[in-house]
């Protein structure tokens, strides 16, 4: 029996996500829907829910890529066809896991076949199956780089390209492309987030009333789902017949030159790279009057779609947040607005997706949560970070060459703690990798073992085979083409033969960053400075596929501010809020890096971190400090953890405790100036040949 989908007209608000499915369904060409947002806010529902709506589409029998009765595709790898009668099945919704190959979403070539049998075997993958459907890719942002690279690019062109071992495969790949992600599990890079036609923001109600409807309703669903859906079939056999409606009336709409300046003025005026966002504003502009049930694109039109093509769009950075200030937008559409722009429609597209717009609200109010809303208790509190009792004076433990501004007399209390300063301007670091050959996620730092990347080496195939090594597999089997009876030219090649490439490219590692918030760092004013290098650190980063983490320390211990994460945007944030003051407990600070990194060591072996020490050295607070730290520094160079320590320490007389502490931890150490892109070379050593040199 077939499982039974969520009705769509059932879910309660979600207005602005329904609107995008909808209007690419009636326009393909828009290029899709990226939907931000927290867990449990029924993206995944509301996508199923959709396929259920769109019509049965015919195929040929027998086609694999899915051609249409009525034009199949000349290039089909199935073909050729002649145009004939066809079946009719419903609309696939084809899902792309997070850990899936290249071969499986653009299709692979049976190598053995090829080899054993000369046949050129070619075997579909998901982006074939997903013609002239759904391609619905569930934490986008999770996936490898050069799979989201084919993904777009098919999605662009129509088309997906397959060249390798000398064979050319070429087949329609048209679709709707839905892609989900968590910000807080980290941004996708912003040419990627341009490929994307349209986005969402959803997030779960926190208005009871509304909650209360979307557990009544689903757990209504779970007990009953035939029964349920029952109920909302005349609401969904309506919003069937106006997708269809639109479909229709979508060729007659006219995208007048008022329209079409008020798009470009708008792309201008917020600073939008490139053309594609004028194109997807004027297809969405006019796939919104093709719903409205109009043949002119009015003023509402070029608002709302502005509001869905631009935010995405805008993103200069990662640590930019996505918006669109709309007090800007109307100013531009009213200043290049046109005196005969037609009445809006009082059924416009702000009305909502379903029929009368009310999208199966039921009489909830709009902006309400999906059917799979969790009750969340909302973002973790910052912590409250009180004043820390005792200065960074240092006496009887270190010189004091440098002492923070303004310290209090003795007697006079706790030290106060110091207003967040802001950070300097990032800046382009030089490039810190780790040592040696990992096997970690792909990514754009470290030497690895990976899937892609130049040919390294080849061994026998543990498992199915991927990539061929040509030459390995001849020069395996040349020495037994007198056994297997070939006397001519030509080679015979048997499965034990073969050889898997091993590529070498490069991984993603886990950054923690451990940083010196004591009120030493606040002398001189260098908390900017060293706030504008972390920054520039974390850039570096997000443009190379890291994790990161951020400890501090100062006061009477240390911090883990933020957990190891995909989203350095919120190590920015909580970087941004880091206040100073108080002592300098770094052997704290050592410790609790040494804690994260086991943990994390226990949860992903393969990812081997980066650990990147900011302060300048010093240590107070307890007996003998500085001997304490240089233990707790020593802990990471028995695991042969990769460090760099990034020393803070200005003025003219400098103690050198930054660079002691980088031989303790087996890494070594830079100022600041050293940390830029244009200064020395060659910052991160091998572990093994630091400590032996020390």
């Amino acid at each position: 029996m077939a499982s039974v989908s969520y009705p769509f007209t059932a879910v309660v608000g979600m207005d602005d996500m329904r609107l995008s499915l909808l209007l690419n369904a009636v326009a393909p060409g828009i290029g899709g829907v990226l939907v931000r947002g927290e867990k449990g806010t029924a993206k995944s529902t509301i996508v199923r829910g959709l396929t259920a709506l769109l019509p049965a589409m015919d195929v040929l029998p027998g086609c694999r890529f899915s051609c249409a009765p009525e034009a199949p595709d000349p290039g089909c790898p199935d073909g050729p066809h002649e145009p004939g009668a066809g079946v009719s099945r419903p609309t696939r919704l084809v899902e792309l896991p997070v850990g899936a190959s290249e071969d499986r979403l653009v299709g692979a070539l049976d190598i053995e076949r090829a080899l054993s049998e000369g046949v050129k075997a070619f075997e579909p993958g998901l982006l074939a199956q997903a013609h002239r459907g759904i391609l619905y890719v569930d934490e986008v942002n999770l996936l490898h780089d050069h799979l989201v690279d084919h993904l777009l690019d098919a999605a662009a062109m129509g088309a997906s390209h397959v060249e390798r071992e000398g064979v050319s495969v070429r087949h329609a790949a048209r679709f709707l492309l839905v892609g989900t992600m968590n910000p807080e599990e980290g941004e996708l890079r912003p040419q990627l987030l341009d490929r994307f036609g349209l986005t969402v923001e959803v997030a779960a109600s926190r208005d009871p009333e509304q909650r209360v409807e979307v557990v009544r309703r689903r757990l209504a669903f779970d007990d009953d789902p035939a029964g349920f859906a029952a109920r909302w079939a005349e609401e969904e056999a309506a919003l069937r017949e106006r997708i269809v409606a639109a479909r229709g009336l979508l060729p007659q709409v006219r995208l007048g030159d008022d329209a079409l300046r008020q798009i470009a003025a708008t792309c201008a005026a917020f600073e939008v790279d490139g053309m594609r966002a004028d194109i997807v504003m004027a297809r969405t502009a006019t796939a919104l009057a093709a719903w409205a049930g109009r043949t002119d694109v009015t003023v509402d039109d070029v608002r709302q779609a502005a509001l869905l093509a631009l935010p995405h769009r805008r993103r200069r950075n990662p640590f930019d947040a996505p918006g669109l200030d709309q007090d800007k937008l109307d100013e531009t559409l009213e200043e290049f607005g046109g005196d005969d722009e037609p009445e809006p429609d009082p059924q416009g597209p702000d009305d909502g997706p379903g029929p009368g717009g009310g999208g199966g609200g039921g009489g909830v109010p709009p902006q309400s949560q999906g059917p799979d809303a969790e009750t969340g208790q909302g973002s973790d509190a910052e912590t409250d970070h009180g004043p820390d009792q005792g200065t960074d004076q240092g006496a009887g433990t270190e010189p004091a060459a440098e002492q923070p501004e303004a310290a209090p007399s003795p007697g006079a209390g706790p030290a106060p703690e110091q207003a967040p300063v802001k950070a300097a301007e990032p800046f382009r670091t030089k490039a810190l990798t780790v040592p040696g050959l990992g096997d970690g996620a792909a990514g754009r730092r470290s030497r690895a073992r990976t899937e892609h990347g130049r040919t390294a080496g080849a061994h026998r195939p543990r498992g199915a085979l991927t990539k061929l090594h040509l030459a390995a597999t001849v020069q395996a089997a040349a020495p037994h083409q007198r056994v297997r009876g070939r006397s001519g030219p030509g080679l015979v090649v048997r499965r034990d033969d073969l050889r898997q490439a091993v590529r070498e490219g490069r991984e993603g590692n886990l950054v923690l960053f451990v940083v010196d918030a004591s009120g030493s760092m606040a002398a001189r004013k260098r908390m900017g400075a060293v706030k504008g290098a972390v920054l520039s650190l974390l850039l570096d980063a997000y443009q190379r596929r890291d994790k990161v983490g951020l400890v501090t320390f100062r006061g009477r211990g240390a911090e883990l501010v933020l957990p190891p994460t995909s989203s350095v945007d919120a190590a920015a944030a909580r970087l941004e809020q880091l206040p100073t003051g108080g002592r300098t407990p770094l052997s704290a600070g050592l410790l609790k890096a040494h804690d994260v990194l086991r943990v994390e060591r226990l949860r992903d072996p393969a990812r081997r971190p980066l650990l990147v020490v900011v302060t300048d050295g010093r240590a107070t607070g307890g007996p003998e400090p500085l001997r304490t730290a240089a233990r707790a520094a020593r802990l990471h160079a028995a695991e042969g953890t990769a460090s760099v320590v990034v020393d803070c320490e200005t003025g003219p007389v400098r103690l050198g405790l930054a660079g002691e502490l980088a031989r303790d931890l087996g890494g070594t150490a830079v100022t600041l100036d050293e940390l830029r892109a244009d200064a020395i070379a060659g910052l991160v050593k091998d572990v093994r040949t630091t400590r032996r040199a020390a």
